[in-house]
This record gives structure tokens, sequence and C-alpha cells, in this order.
């Protein structure tokens, strides 16, 4: 069974005002497009997993130890990890983390939490 992890950052920490991030975005918004992602990725037969991590310190240790209980296909790192310029450590963290933690797994980045499966489907059909 094909397994993904998709990877964002914890709903309660992310910046609206941003101006980096979609106009109109929300809370709701987000999750409505994660139950798209996770929905889309069962109706294919894969297994997903979220993980939500927090733009602190604590965020490497807490994906090494998500990627420790399983070996993924494919990790989809979230676009408002990787678009935000202030993030950019946050997204170190996370390719150094899925880097050492799954290291055959092929990396996806989505436009949206709904494009998820999307884009995980597109380079698991390259792996």
């Amino acid at each position: 069974m094909t397994q993904v992890l998709f990877i964002g950052q914890t709903l309660e920490t992310v910046d609206f005002s941003d101006p980096a991030l979609p106009p109109g975005l929300t809370v709701e918004k987000i999750q409505a497009g994660i139950a798209i992602a996770m929905a889309s990725m069962a109706e294919r037969g894969w297994q997903a997993d979220l993980c939500l991590v927090p733009p602190d310190k604590t965020a490497g240790p807490l994906l090494e130890k998500q990627l420790a209980r399983k070996s993924y296909n494919c990790v989809v790192i979230g676009a408002g990890i990787r678009l935000p310029p202030k993030s950019l450590p946050l997204f170190e963290v996370v390719i150094n983390a899925v880097h050492k933690g799954a290291p055959d797994a092929v990396i996806a980045f989505n436009t949206g939490p709904e494009t998820t499966a999307d884009c995980a489907a597109r380079l698991l059909k390259l792996n």
C-alpha cells in the first residue's frame, strides 16, 4: 500500500496577515482543504498521515518521530511551510528531517491542501 505523509504548519500558528499567503485564507479553508486531501488519498487506496508542525524548535523532533513510525513512499510539504519567506528556517528543518527520516521517499510540494493528492500522484509516477 502506498504510504503518504502530508506535512503542514499547525493551524493556530499561521500568520494570515502575511502577504505571501493567498488573500482570504482562513483556518476553516485550510481545514477544508486538508479534509479534501485526506479523502482523495484514501479514495486512491493510499494510507495517508497528516503531521502538523509548529514553527519552532520542536518541529524537527516532532517530524523525525513521525517519520520513524513507518516508511513513506511520498512526503508532501505544504505551501504554507514553503511560501512565506519568514518560514524559510522551518522549511529547511522540514526538508532536512525528511531527507534524514525518509531518504527513499519522493518529495512533493502542493499549491494548497486540496492539491495534495494530485501532487503526490504526479511524483509517485516518477518513482
